[in-house]
């Protein structure tokens, strides 16, 4: 099960661009590892595409692909206009949904 944690500053003045860091923990299984007490491949999971809205509107999107490290860590820059929360969504290949959230309050 992976584990999400975000950094979003708690107050922020109006019209202010604030710096959001997102670290999710998801092992990213490539598919080309092998066990090594069976030698068997490990099947591939990894997340695949990763969703930032700001008061119910996407801001920030990404598709990952296989390269992407285990433990995928993404920072980017939201401009804020009034109060209000944040919804961070990671999606992984298998359907799987794991979101985390926080609130800003703007002056």
């Amino acid at each position: 099960m992976a584990k999400a944690r975000v950094k979003v500053p708690g107050k922020a003045k109006a019209g202010e661009v604030i710096l959001i860091k997102t670290l999710i923990r998801h092992k990213m299984e490539s598919g080309n590892r092998k066990d090594k007490k069976t030698g068997q491949k490990i099947p591939r999971h990894i997340i695949d595409k990763f969703t930032a809205k700001y008061n119910g509107e996407v801001f920030f999107s990404s598709d990952w692909e296989g390269g992407v490290s285990a433990n995928p860590y993404c920072s980017f820059n939201c401009k804020v206009d009034k109060s209000g929360a944040f919804e961070f969504i990671w999606h992984d290949e298998k359907g799987e949904e794991f979101k985390a959230e926080a609130k800003i309050e703007v002056s």
